[in-house]
C-alpha cells in the first residue's frame, strides 16, 4: 500500500520595512527628538508583550505608535532591551527599531533614513533586511 505524504511549507510574510536605531538616550527622549525633526507624531502605546522563550514569563518592549494619514502606512518605535532580554538578540548593538507597515516609497525611506542620521543624538539608523534575522517571528505583531 503506497500512501501519499504531503508536506507543508509556510513562508513568514514580512510585509515591513525595518531600520535599526543606535542611540544613548531613554525612548520618551529619542520619540521626541524623531517627532521634532521629522515632524512625526510618536504617541506611546502599551508595552508589546513577546513570549520570548516557551514555558517562561513574557518579557515587555517599550512601545510607540504613529499613523500616516496620506499613505496609510504606519510607524512603530520598538525598544530591542526589554523587561528581561532582547528582542532580536542577534543585533545587540541596536538600540531601537523603526518599523514601517505598509507602503512607503523608497525615496521616502531613503529620506527618512537619511533625516534620522542627521539627528544629532542617533549614532547611526540603518535599514536592516528582516528576512535576514534570525528571530524575526518576536517582529510579528
Amino acid at each position: 500500500m503506497i500512501l501519499n505524504r504531503k508536506t507543508l511549507k509556510f513562508e513568514i510574510d514580512l510585509d515591513f520595512v525595518l531600520i535599526a536605531i543606535t542611540t544613548s538616550l531613554k525612548d520618551y527622549r529619542i520619540c521626541c527628538l524623531i517627532n521634532k525633526y521629522l515632524n512625526f507624531n510618536f504617541s506611546k502605546s502599551a508595552d508589546l508583550e513577546v513570549d520570548i522563550l516557551q514555558g517562561s514569563e513574557p518579557v515587555f518592549f517599550s512601545l510607540y505608535q504613529y499613523h500616516w494619514e496620506a499613505s496609510e502606512t504606519d510607524f512603530y518605535f520598538i525598544a530591542n532591551k526589554g523587561s528581561d532580554g532582547y528582542l532580536v538578540p542577534e543585533m545587540r548593538r541596536a538600540d531601537y527599531f523603526l518599523m514601517i507597515k505598509n507602503y512607503i516609497d523608497d525615496d521616502d525611506l531613503e529620506k527618512l533614513v537619511t533625516a534620522l542620521n542627521r539627528i544629532p543624538e542617533i549614532v547611526a539608523a540603518v535599514k536592516i533586511d528582516p528576512k535576514k534575522i534570525k528571530s524575526r517571528e518576536n517582529l510579528l505583531f
